[in-house]
């Protein structure tokens, strides 16, 4: 069995959805393999993978927009978790919320 591994880092400038599929399947065509498992694991506690479809960007508008109605920011009196500021804990919740 062959395997390849692959780190791609992702540089975000604060909270949203990010499309990694493009440097995804780069990467797995240069690898040569035709047939295969692809294994993708999210190292970060307040983020997480999302399989959605990508025909319109509205529904990532949507999902965020909808994240932020269920789980919103610096609500002081719910959230006890705020060391890294007002979103800290609700990007927890939010990765539970999506973990795939």
């Amino acid at each position: 069995m062959e395997q390849h591994l692959y780190r791609l880092e992702v540089e975000t400038s604060g909270r949203g959805l990010v499309d990694v599929t493009a440097r995804l399947c780069r990467w797995a065509a240069g690898t040569g393999l035709e047939t295969g498992l692809l294994t993708i694991w999210c190292r970060h506690t307040s983020a997480s993978l999302l399989v959605q479809e990508n025909a319109s960007p509205d529904v990532r508008t949507d999902l965020e927009a909808f994240l932020a109605r269920l789980v919103p920011d610096g609500d002081r009196a719910r959230y006890r978790h705020d060391e890294e500021g007002p979103d800290d804990m609700p990007a927890h919740i939010r990765s539970v919320l999506t973990q795939t």
